[in-house]
């Protein structure tokens, strides 16, 4: 993750869970096994060059492990 969440992850929503993860077996070989969610919201980041910008972001979260792998999706424009 070369990017800094700032504040709370805002209208998180799971948008595919269980089987329908592409990335399942990859999940449970770095990670453990867990009800594992994929799931995406809208947060404020700072970037590695020190701007702030306003982002869709999605993770994969499981139960007992916590979030996981978070990447940006898109920049939204205001």
């Amino acid at each position: 993750m070369d990017f800094e969440i700032i504040g709370e992850i805002r209208q998180a929503e799971t948008f595919a869970r269980g089987s329908a993860i592409r990335e399942l077996s990859r999940l449970r070989k770095f990670h453990g096994l867990g009800n594992w969610r994929k799931r995406k919201g809208f947060a404020t980041v700072r970037l590695p060059d020190g701007s702030l910008r306003d982002a869709e972001i999605h993770w994969y979260e499981a139960n007992g492990i916590g979030k996981c792998e978070f990447k940006i999706k898109r920049y939204l424009d205001i």
